[in-house]
Protein backbone atom coordinates (compact mmCIF):
# COMPACT_ATOMS: atom_id res chain seq x y z
CA UNK A 1 0.00 0.00 0.00
CA UNK A 2 0.56 3.74 -0.85
CA UNK A 3 -0.59 6.54 1.37
CA UNK A 4 0.18 10.31 1.91
CA UNK A 5 0.26 11.61 5.85
CA UNK A 6 -2.28 14.16 5.16
CA UNK A 7 -4.75 12.17 3.18
CA UNK A 8 -4.56 9.23 5.94
CA UNK A 9 -3.46 5.30 5.89
CA UNK A 10 -6.99 4.07 6.57
CA UNK A 11 -5.22 1.33 9.56
CA UNK A 12 -6.80 0.87 12.73
CA UNK A 13 -3.66 2.28 13.79
CA UNK A 14 -0.65 4.62 12.86
CA UNK A 15 1.86 2.82 11.27
CA UNK A 16 4.58 5.49 11.79
CA UNK A 17 6.10 4.35 15.32
CA UNK A 18 6.01 0.46 13.78
CA UNK A 19 7.97 1.43 11.01
CA UNK A 20 10.91 3.32 12.83
CA UNK A 21 12.11 0.78 15.05
CA UNK A 22 13.28 0.24 17.19
CA UNK A 23 13.80 3.13 19.26
CA UNK A 24 16.04 3.80 22.15
CA UNK A 25 14.21 5.41 25.20
CA UNK A 26 15.48 8.38 27.05
CA UNK A 27 14.23 8.38 30.57
CA UNK A 28 14.38 12.10 31.07
CA UNK A 29 15.05 13.65 34.79
CA UNK A 30 14.31 16.94 35.15
CA UNK A 31 13.59 19.42 38.14
CA UNK A 32 10.98 22.26 37.80
CA UNK A 33 12.09 25.80 39.48
CA UNK A 34 9.90 24.97 42.22
CA UNK A 35 12.23 22.11 42.94
CA UNK A 36 9.19 19.52 42.15
CA UNK A 37 11.47 16.54 40.33
CA UNK A 38 9.73 14.93 37.26
CA UNK A 39 11.10 11.67 35.01
CA UNK A 40 9.12 10.50 31.76
CA UNK A 41 10.19 8.37 29.00
CA UNK A 42 10.94 9.32 25.15
CA UNK A 43 11.31 7.10 22.69
CA UNK A 44 11.97 9.96 20.32
CA UNK A 45 15.56 9.54 21.67
CA UNK A 46 18.94 9.45 20.46
CA UNK A 47 22.59 10.36 20.57
CA UNK A 48 23.87 12.93 17.89
CA UNK A 49 27.36 13.80 18.22
CA UNK A 50 30.66 12.21 19.83
CA UNK A 51 32.71 15.64 20.14
CA UNK A 52 31.27 16.96 22.38
CA UNK A 53 28.89 14.68 22.95
CA UNK A 54 25.36 15.37 22.21
CA UNK A 55 22.09 13.71 22.63
CA UNK A 56 18.35 14.91 21.99
CA UNK A 57 15.00 13.94 22.88
CA UNK A 58 11.53 15.13 21.12
CA UNK A 59 8.28 15.53 22.58
CA UNK A 60 5.35 15.86 20.65
CA UNK A 61 2.47 16.26 23.06
CA UNK A 62 0.79 18.65 25.44
CA UNK A 63 -0.91 18.92 28.89
CA UNK A 64 -3.23 20.98 30.46
CA UNK A 65 -1.21 22.15 33.46
CA UNK A 66 2.00 22.83 30.80
CA UNK A 67 0.58 24.90 28.12
CA UNK A 68 2.33 24.27 24.93
CA UNK A 69 4.45 20.88 26.05
CA UNK A 70 4.83 18.31 28.71
CA UNK A 71 6.44 18.70 31.83
CA UNK A 72 10.42 17.63 31.00
CA UNK A 73 10.65 20.52 28.25
CA UNK A 74 8.44 23.04 30.67
CA UNK A 75 11.52 22.29 33.16
CA UNK A 76 14.05 22.30 31.24
CA UNK A 77 13.15 25.93 29.68
CA UNK A 78 13.08 26.86 33.27
CA UNK A 79 16.51 25.45 34.23
CA UNK A 80 18.73 24.18 31.22
CA UNK A 81 19.40 21.17 32.69
CA UNK A 82 18.01 17.35 32.34
CA UNK A 83 19.19 13.91 32.70
CA UNK A 84 18.92 10.89 30.52
CA UNK A 85 18.57 7.86 32.32
CA UNK A 86 18.85 4.39 30.41
CA UNK A 87 15.86 2.28 30.66
CA UNK A 88 17.09 -1.69 30.64
CA UNK A 89 14.70 -4.97 30.55
CA UNK A 90 14.11 -5.08 34.53
CA UNK A 91 12.63 -1.81 34.91
CA UNK A 92 10.06 -1.83 32.12
CA UNK A 93 7.26 -1.27 34.67
CA UNK A 94 8.42 1.10 36.75
CA UNK A 95 9.23 3.51 32.70
CA UNK A 96 5.85 2.85 32.23
CA UNK A 97 4.55 3.71 35.11
CA UNK A 98 6.26 7.33 35.09
CA UNK A 99 4.95 7.62 31.35
CA UNK A 100 1.41 8.56 32.48
CA UNK A 101 -0.25 11.86 31.62
CA UNK A 102 0.58 12.76 35.73
CA UNK A 103 -0.28 16.26 36.81
CA UNK A 104 2.90 18.87 37.26
CA UNK A 105 3.40 18.73 40.92
CA UNK A 106 3.79 14.92 40.76
CA UNK A 107 6.92 13.09 41.35
CA UNK A 108 7.24 9.97 39.14
CA UNK A 109 10.13 8.90 41.35
CA UNK A 110 8.34 8.41 44.27
CA UNK A 111 5.20 7.60 42.20
CA UNK A 112 6.52 4.70 40.80
CA UNK A 113 8.95 3.54 43.81
CA UNK A 114 11.96 4.65 41.61
CA UNK A 115 15.17 4.97 43.81
CA UNK A 116 16.96 8.51 42.83
CA UNK A 117 20.57 9.64 43.19
CA UNK A 118 22.17 13.47 42.81
CA UNK A 119 23.68 14.21 39.68
CA UNK A 120 27.41 15.87 39.89
CA UNK A 121 27.35 18.55 37.35
CA UNK A 122 23.82 19.24 37.23
CA UNK A 123 20.98 20.70 39.23
CA UNK A 124 18.48 17.42 38.98
CA UNK A 125 18.21 13.78 40.12
CA UNK A 126 19.01 10.67 38.53
CA UNK A 127 17.89 7.09 38.24
CA UNK A 128 20.19 5.91 41.11
CA UNK A 129 20.25 2.20 39.60
CA UNK A 130 19.98 2.68 35.79
CA UNK A 131 22.91 1.34 33.91
CA UNK A 132 23.91 4.61 32.57
CA UNK A 133 23.21 8.16 33.18
CA UNK A 134 23.97 11.41 31.02
CA UNK A 135 23.62 14.57 32.79
CA UNK A 136 23.20 17.16 29.84
CA UNK A 137 23.41 20.97 29.43
CA UNK A 138 20.41 22.33 27.50
CA UNK A 139 21.90 23.60 24.21
CA UNK A 140 18.59 24.44 22.06
CA UNK A 141 15.46 24.00 22.01
CA UNK A 142 13.49 23.39 18.22
CA UNK A 143 10.11 24.04 17.54
CA UNK A 144 8.95 21.93 14.82
CA UNK A 145 5.95 21.80 12.39
CA UNK A 146 3.07 20.96 14.37
CA UNK A 147 1.51 22.30 17.43
CA UNK A 148 2.81 20.81 20.03
CA UNK A 149 6.74 19.50 18.71
CA UNK A 150 9.90 20.33 20.17
CA UNK A 151 13.58 18.37 20.04
CA UNK A 152 15.46 19.24 23.06
CA UNK A 153 19.05 19.32 22.20
CA UNK A 154 21.93 19.23 25.42
CA UNK A 155 25.82 18.55 25.62
CA UNK A 156 26.73 15.84 27.89
CA UNK A 157 28.68 17.18 31.05
CA UNK A 158 28.52 14.05 33.04
CA UNK A 159 28.28 10.32 32.25
CA UNK A 160 27.62 7.14 35.02
CA UNK A 161 28.06 3.54 34.25
CA UNK A 162 26.95 1.50 36.33
CA UNK A 163 29.68 -0.99 37.51
CA UNK A 164 28.12 -4.30 36.81
CA UNK A 165 27.80 -3.26 33.11
CA UNK A 166 31.81 -2.43 32.40
CA UNK A 167 33.01 -6.03 31.07
CA UNK A 168 36.90 -5.52 30.18
CA UNK A 169 37.17 -1.99 29.45
CA UNK A 170 33.55 -2.30 27.50
CA UNK A 171 30.26 -1.18 28.37
CA UNK A 172 28.66 -4.64 27.66
CA UNK A 173 24.59 -3.77 27.07
CA UNK A 174 24.27 -7.76 27.30
CA UNK A 175 25.01 -7.46 30.84
CA UNK A 176 21.50 -5.47 31.28
CA UNK A 177 19.41 -5.84 27.68
CA UNK A 178 18.39 -2.45 27.20
CA UNK A 179 14.63 -1.75 26.51
CA UNK A 180 13.30 -0.62 22.70
CA UNK A 181 10.55 0.70 21.89
CA UNK A 182 8.70 -0.63 18.66
CA UNK A 183 5.61 0.43 17.36
CA UNK A 184 1.85 0.49 18.74
CA UNK A 185 2.22 -1.04 22.41
CA UNK A 186 5.27 -2.79 21.69
CA UNK A 187 8.94 -3.13 22.61
CA UNK A 188 11.63 -5.15 22.41
CA UNK A 189 15.04 -6.10 25.01
CA UNK A 190 18.57 -6.72 23.19
CA UNK A 191 19.89 -10.42 24.18
CA UNK A 192 22.06 -10.71 21.24
CA UNK A 193 24.59 -9.14 19.25
CA UNK A 194 26.88 -9.28 16.07
CA UNK A 195 29.45 -7.51 15.09
CA UNK A 196 30.40 -6.02 11.53
CA UNK A 197 34.15 -4.67 10.57
CA UNK A 198 34.12 -1.45 8.32
CA UNK A 199 35.32 -1.59 4.90
CA UNK A 200 38.80 -0.58 5.22
CA UNK A 201 39.46 -0.76 8.64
Amino acid sequence: MFYTPEAGHGLPHNPFNAIVTPRPIGWISTRGADGQDNLAPYSFFNAVAYFPPQVMFASTATKPDRGDTKDSVANIRDTGVFCVNIVEYAARDAMNQTSGPWEKDTDEFDLAGIARAKCETVACSRVANAPANLECKLTQIVKLPGDANFVVFGEVTGVHLRDDCLRDGVFDITTYQPLARLGYRDYARVTELLSLKRPGE
